[in-house]
C-alpha cells in the first residue's frame, strides 16, 4: 500500500503562490507514475502534472498551468512539490496527488487533498 499526504494548502490572493508537498509512503523512484490533480467545485477532477517514470518517461503539465506551475521531487524525503506561481481564482480547486504502481500488479492511489482558495 502506499499512503499520500498532501499539505500546503490554504488562501492566497491572485497573483501570490503557494507550494504544495505530497509525502509518499515509500520510495517516489520506484513509482511507476505520479501525478497532481485538482477538482473545483461543481467539476471533474482534472490533471494538473503527470510523470511516468517507466515505458521511456513522459512528463506532462496541463496547458492552464504551464509557465505556472513546477513539479519537484526530493527523493531522499519522498516528497512531491507543486510550487505555484501566478495564481488565478480558477486555480481555487482541492488539489490531489496520485501514485501508481504496476508491480505486483496495476494499482492507483490518492490522497485526500489540500484545498487551494484564490481570491481575486
Amino acid at each position: 500500500q502506499v499512503q499520500l499526504v498532501e499539505s500546503g494548502g490554504g488562501l492566497v490572493q491572485a497573483g501570490g503562490s503557494l507550494r504544495l508537498s505530497c509525502n509518499v509512503s515509500g520510495s517516489i523512484f520506484s513509482m511507476y507514475a505520479m501525478g497532481w490533480y485538482r477538482q473545483a467545485p461543481g467539476k471533474q477532477r482534472e490533471l494538473v502534472w503527470f510523470s511516468i517514470s517507466g515505458d521511456g518517461g513522459r512528463t506532462t503539465y496541463a496547458d492552464a498551468v504551464k509557465d505556472r506551475f513546477t513539479v519537484s521531487i526530493d527523493n531522499a524525503k519522498n516528497t512531491l512539490f507543486l510550487q505555484m506561481n501566478s495564481l488565478k481564482p480558477e486555480d481555487t480547486a482541492v488539489y490531489y496527488c496520485r501514485a501508481v504502481i504496476t508491480s505486483p500488479e496495476f494499482k492507483d492511489f490518492w490522497g485526500h487533498g489540500t484545498q487551494v482558495t484564490v481570491s481575486s
